[in-house]
C-alpha cells in the first residue's frame, strides 16, 4: 500500500511504565511484583511476555509464578519453542530470556532483565521494574533515559 505524500500514518506508540520499588527492596521483590503484574494482566485478557535476564532467572520466575501468592496460579509456559494455541484457549503468560515468538500480537512486556530488550517496541505497553538496590536504580535510570530520549510515553509508579 502506498501512502500519499504529506499524509500522516498513525502508528501505535509503546507506553512504558516504571515501577519504582521501595529503598529496601531487592531483585526478589521485583520478581514478585512482576508475577503480580503478569497475573493481573492475564486475568484481564492481555497477552503477556515476562522477560528474564537469563535461563536461570527464567527458571526462578517459573517457580515464583506457582508460589508468589497463596491459592493463585498464573498459567505460563516457556517461550522457547512455544506455538500459538489452536483450540481457542487463552494464551498463557510467556516466560523467556530471549526474543519471544512473533506469532502473536503481544500486549504487555514485563521486563525484569535490567536492560532494554531490542524487541520492546512490538508491545503496546512495557513494564519496567526498578528495585531499591543502588546498582538496580542506576540501571533503571539508564533505561528511563533510553526511552525518554526516543520519545516514548513514560509513566512512573512508586510502590
Amino acid at each position: 500500500m502506498r501512502i500519499p505524500a504529506g499524509q500522516a500514518v498513525a502508528t501505535p506508540v509503546t507506553r512504558v511504565d516504571f515501577y519504582i520499588l521501595g529503598d529496601d527492596s531487592d531483585a526478589q521483590a521485583a520478581d514478585t511484583i512482576a508475577c503480580r503484574l503478569a497475573g493481573k494482566a492475564f486475568g484481564l485478557g492481555h497477552a503477556v511476555y515476562l522477560h528474564a535476564a537469563s535461563v536461570e532467572h527464567a527458571q526462578r520466575l517459573d517457580q515464583l509464578l506457582w508460589t508468589f501468592q497463596q491459592g493463585s496460579f498464573v498459567p505460563h509456559v516457556a517461550a522457547q519453542g512455544w506455538q500459538p494455541p489452536v483450540d481457542g484457549l487463552p494464551t498463557p503468560v510467556l516466560l523467556g530470556y530471549d526474543e519471544p515468538p512473533e506469532a502473536e500480537p503481544w500486549d504487555l512486556l514485563i521486563n525484569t532483565a535490567g536492560s532494554v530488550p531490542l524487541f520492546f517496541s512490538r508491545y503496546a505497553r512495557v513494564a519496567e521494574l526498578v528495585p531499591g538496590e543502588s546498582a538496580a536504580r542506576q540501571l533503571g535510570r539508564e533505561r528511563y533515559q533510553f526511552y525518554r530520549e526516543r520519545g516514548y510515553e513514560l509513566h512512573t509508579h512508586k510502590l
